[in-house]
């Protein structure tokens, strides 16, 4: 017997749609059924993003949106009510990350990844999570109560590796910040998750893996190898479902074993 996971009908706001995971997440959301805003602030490249989706036959929107800025935020999320409809689905993409020892991390370093993976997160979370409980409460309208919401942290939350210190602080935070989120979220069918993949290939540092260091990295991995970015496909769209109702507060490592 066929499975199959349909989201139509549900709004999906992507944050760092521009490229990488945040590209993948929503050509995957428009393909289950789902219309999808495109955030961030590369907006050139969120245009083209669109022209693919909706040539593939979707429904995609644009919004600009700057993390570090809680006034974009609330912008952001309010443009994409006003224009597409209720959020029901949100994927907390947005990232970055510097390599530097420990000792060598300045504030500028901290605060430029705190800045964006933790508050930005935080903040975006918080905004789209009030207009959640809001339906839920039925102190606002929407077709759809409850809702879904996605982190996406990385393995380095749960494991820490070298260089990367400050990154693996900062997703470590996001992976408390998911469970309490939960917590106090849950019962008015809220459900908040977080996703940890591990090396993943993008366009951002694919060259890398060409090189002496990169394959010295790849021969340290469980299975020798590095992921697509469409090896999360299966585990996000489960997770944006309405099946997924009995998952809040989980926090899924898809590493290929990496952190285990």
């Amino acid at each position: 017997m066929a499975y199959s996971i349909d989201l139509s009908g549900r709004v999906a706001f992507i944050t760092g749609a521009s490229s990488g995971l945040g590209a993948q997440f929503a050509r995957t959301l428009s393909a289950a059924g789902a219309a999808v805003v495109l955030a961030s602030r590369r907006l050139e490249k969120l245009k083209e993003l669109r022209a693919q989706i909706e040539g593939a036959g979707g429904d995609a929107h644009v919004i600009e949106l700057d993390v570090t800025d809680r006034d974009s935020i609330k912008s952001a999320v309010a443009h994409a009510e006003t224009e597409v409809g209720s959020i029901d689905i949100l994927v907390n993409n947005s990232g970055v990350s510097t390599t530097q020892r420990i000792q060598d991390a300045s504030e500028e370093d901290f605060d430029f990844m705190f800045n964006t993976n933790v508050k930005g997160a935080f903040f975006v979370a918080q905004e789209v999570g009030k207009r959640m409980l809001a339906r839920a409460r039925g102190a606002a309208p929407g077709s759809y109560t409850g809702g879904r919401i996605i982190n996406i942290a990385s393995m380095a939350g749960l494991r820490v590796l070298p260089q990367i210190g400050v990154y693996c602080m900062s997703k470590a935070a996001v992976v408390q910040m998911t469970k309490a989120m939960a917590l106090e979220w849950g019962k008015f069918g809220i459900n908040v998750n977080a996703i940890c993949p591990g090396y993943i290939d993008t366009e951002i540092n694919h060259l890398h893996w060409k090189t002496e260091q990169g394959q010295k990295l790849v021969q340290m991995l469980p299975r020798k190898r590095i992921g697509q970015a469409k090896d999360l496909d299966a585990l996000l769209v489960m997770l944006c479902s309405n099946e997924s109702h009995f998952i809040n507060g989980a926090v899924i490592q898809a590493d290929d074993g990496f952190a285990v």
